[in-house]
């Protein structure tokens, strides 16, 4: 049985450029704050063996996502959860004047910094 609390310490600046903090982790899959400051834009990446639910805590941001021939840009704003399946294309941006604030669960666990795939954006970084 495990319990963590949200420590103030960065353990990884993410491929993307956002602030992760982890929390738990099992064999299959994990949990981990994320923090996007105010006007700052993610790198655009996919993952080669990792799907990932969102959950946004505080902030206000917007999240491009595109997968096979779907496209889409979702407002990110406390209370929405979305999906990122393995392959999707992504980028998000914080569009508010405080920290954009994420709940991030990865199945499997985040295998390390070779996971994730730099690819064209949506918008410029």
């Amino acid at each position: 049985m495990q319990t963590a609390h949200l420590r103030p310490e960065v353990d990884h600046i993410a491929p993307d450029s956002s602030e992760i903090r982890l929390l738990l982790q099992l064999d299959q899959g994990q949990i981990a704050h994320c923090i996007l400051p105010p006007g700052k834009t993610s790198g655009a990446t996919h993952h080669k063996t990792v799907s990932e639910l969102w959950y946004i805590l505080a902030g206000q941001g917007e999240i491009w996502r595109k997968f096979g021939g779907e496209e889409q840009v979702t407002d990110l704003v406390p209370g929405t959860a979305i999906d990122i399946p393995c392959g999707t294309h992504f980028q998000f941006r914080n569009v508010g004047t405080d920290p954009l604030v994420i709940l991030l669960n990865t199945m499997p666990p985040w295998p390390g910094p070779d996971e994730a795939v730099i690819v064209e954006g949506h918008w410029p970084v």
